[in-house]
């Protein structure tokens, strides 16, 4: 994937100055709700927030796929960038962080929905049963039903309004045929002998992706941290978050 290639695929909001932040967000919202409350990180970097394909003005893919949209977010690294992915989007980063290695100053991810790397612990096992049936019966159910079974498994703090807006509406249709997060098998042990520094943060919230992201530290060499109080929607804490990341950053 060129350079060229992604601009020309990918709608992409850049805010501020400073050293490049590549931020890629999940499922369901785009870059600008997703990363609302990163905002004032511009002061000090420059903000580079791409909406994945399908989102905002971004051209759309068949369906939403990590390995088929790593390319995108590694081409936007330019000459040297940090990379930040929460949910669906940090396994995206995942991948995108291996392709793109020579130019990735750091690696932030938070929740990343491969639950494979956890496999054999119960709950996970369970969790990956339950998307399984609920992918399965993905064009039986009506947007919201859909939306809210999948929010509920992942602890979702974002509120679910009857009727959807328009902008949500879109999103589920974009999830219902999306690659299911379990299905991936990033490449952590390229990772780990990458040289960046690399951070993997929790909500706290649940056995399954304290597990998950145990699993992912471990396996990478990453720093670990906790931010609780939004569950899952990490990004949502705003100055908690923002303060972690910015003290790695700067570390880094």
């Amino acid at each position: 994937m060129t350079r060229a290639s992604a601009a020309e695929r990918l709608e992409v909001e850049r805010l501020g100055s400073g050293p490049p932040i590549v931020f890629v967000h999940g499922s369901v919202v785009g870059a600008a709700r997703t990363w609302r409350h990163q905002r004032p990180l511009a002061a000090a970097w420059t903000l580079v927030l791409p909406n994945r394909p399908g989102f905002g003005a971004s051209l759309p893919l068949a369906r939403g796929d990590f390995e088929a949209e790593a390319p995108l977010m590694a081409a936007l690294l330019g000459g040297g960038a940090h990379l930040v992915g929460h949910s669906y989007g940090a396994i995206i980063a995942l991948y995108a962080a291996a392709l793109g290695a020579d130019s990735v100053r750091s690696l932030t991810v938070s929740e990343p929905g491969c639950l494979r790397v956890a496999a054999g612990m119960p709950q996970v096992d369970e969790q990956i049963a339950n998307g399984e049936l609920l992918y399965a019966h993905a064009a039986d159910l009506p947007p919201r039903d859909f939306l809210l079974a999948f929010r509920g498994g992942v602890g979702s703090a974002h509120p679910t309004p009857d009727p959807l807006p328009e902008e949500l509406l879109h999103g589920v249709r974009l999830l219902q045929r999306e690659r299911p997060p379990w299905d991936a098998d990033p490449p952590l042990e390229t990772l780990r002998e990458a040289s960046f520094p690399k951070l993997v943060i929790s909500g706290g919230h649940a056995a399954v992706f304290e597990a998950v992201c145990d699993a992912v530290a471990q396996r990478i060499g990453a720093r670990r941290e906790v931010i609780p109080g939004r569950g899952h929607t990490i990004p949502a804490t705003g100055e908690p978050y923002n303060a972690c990341l910015r003290a790695f950053l700067e570390g880094a």
